[in-house]
């Protein structure tokens, strides 16, 4: 570990993060492209780095803002879904390429502290029985909810969804969002069309009784690197 002073700021951090830091002005707002760019550059580990936005909203905790997405281009994770499905929804969940379906037996298992999934999805007859673990799934954001579709009798569409990309938007209670892009390794173009998507999301969910700005921040980031801010009022959607 060493110490640099940069635009006068003191950083500490490994000799690749220290160089990586030196190739920009961290107190400087980039726009969107200019920051994708610089994130990939950035993006230098010996493994793949995950590239994630950053928002910082302005809203209330009544206001709540959780909603999915379809991404343009697979982020580059693998997502095992879980579906709690009986019957013919069961056999439909696995044909379409659930890694976890059952009924009970799940909910033993998440009950003894298994949550080795990424995404849950649920017929509405198996809802009344989720409630002895909607703690657990609440607390790692992965409660299925009518709001979100993944509550749903189409459980061959919205397994094949979160296959293919879908994720889930979701704040904490100070109005922060972490969202997964994509990965280092994938070109500008694609990540560029992911957070405009994701940014697109996001305005529309703007409450309609907000005072004062929307966005307070919007940052990107890798797993390794160093934060970059983008001014957001040039994002166009």
């Amino acid at each position: 570990m060493g110490t640099l002073i940069h635009n006068g700021v003191r950083y500490k951090g490994t000799k690749r993060q220290l160089d990586n830091i030196k190739k920009f002005d961290l107190l400087q707002t980039y726009n969107l492209e200019d920051a994708t760019k610089m994130i990939k550059e950035l993006a230098n580990a010996k493994f793949d780095e995950t590239i994630e936005l950053h928002y910082n909203l302005n809203i209330k905790q009544k206001h709540s803002i959780r909603d999915t997405l379809v991404m343009p281009h697979n982020v580059g994770k693998e997502v095992k879904v879980l579906v709690f499905a009986e019957g013919e929804h069961a056999t439909h969940a696995k044909d379409a390429g659930a890694d976890f379906v059952g009924s009970d037996d799940l909910i033993q298992k998440i009950k003894g502290g298994w949550f080795e999934f990424d995404a849950v999805v649920a017929t509405p007859d198996m809802m009344p029985r989720l409630a002895v673990v909607a703690s657990g799934l609440g607390r790692r954001k992965l409660m299925p909810s009518p709001k979100t579709g993944n509550v749903t009798l189409e459980i061959d569409r919205v397994v094949k969804e979160f296959k293919a990309g879908k994720i889930e938007i979701r704040g904490d209670k100070t109005g922060n969002f972490h969202i997964v892009v994509g990965k280092g390794s994938k070109t500008e173009k694609e990540l560029v069309e992911n957070i405009l998507a994701v940014h697109q999301l996001i305005i529309r969910n703007k409450p309609s009784d907000l005072k004062g700005e929307y966005i307070k921040s919007l940052t990107l980031t890798s797993t390794m690197g160093p934060s970059i801010s983008i001014d957001y009022k040039k994002v166009t959607v």
